[in-house]
């Protein structure tokens, strides 16, 4: 083949235009990744903003959640449970205990927490059948009788059947005592 002179300038001319043409290519594809560099970095700032004040406004809820307390539908109460309360409670739990219970349990325990029954036991257990009262009672009994019947036996004496009862008294009224001492000197019950 030959080759025109006039071709070749002009395949130049192509080849320059040609260069050109890429170069320019190249400038705008260099700014489209410019502008698309700097939407990413506006795009990544505005998300960083957002999860900034995302995690401020949790923050928020979180303190004004701690500031409150979880429930508010009683206000805070001074004292003690009231009366009537406890007693709605004390109803609820035994109706609810006793509806599990065999039917002879279920008779036994209505006996039982009758308020009449339960009053006279609250008295009694607090003056009468106190447990120090009662331990020391039957330490005493155990003791005093044991002692009562090797000296009856050594010396030949009967015993009439009133010397356990009798020691039993006497070690009851010392654990009253030492309880009502206890009280008066520590000043805490039992």
């Amino acid at each position: 083949m030959s080759t025109n002179p006039e071709q070749l300038p002009s395949s130049a001319e192509q080849h320059i235009d040609v260069v050109e043409a890429a170069q320019e290519q190249l400038e705008k594809l260099d700014q489209n990744v410019e502008r698309a560099n700097e939407n990413n970095q506006q795009k990544s700032e505005q998300e960083a903003r957002q999860e900034a004040e995302n995690a401020l406004r949790v923050e928020k809820k979180a303190a004004a959640a701690e500031k409150k307390p979880a429930h508010q539908a009683s206000p805070k109460r001074r004292g003690g449970i009231p009366k009537n309360e406890r007693e709605r409670s004390f109803v609820h739990n035994i109706q609810r205990v006793q509806g599990e219970l065999s039917p002879g349990a279920r008779a036994f325990s209505k006996v039982i927490h009758n308020r009449a029954v339960e009053a006279t036991s609250d008295v009694v257990g607090a003056t009468v059948a106190r447990p120090n009262a009662i331990l020391a009672g039957a330490l005493s009994a155990f003791v005093l009788v044991l002692a009562v019947y090797i000296v009856a036996k050594t010396f030949g004496y009967a015993l009439s059947g009133f010397e356990t009862i009798g020691a039993f008294i006497v070690g009851w009224v010392l654990g009253l005592v030492y309880d009502y001492l206890r009280l008066v000197i520590t000043g805490k019950k039992a």
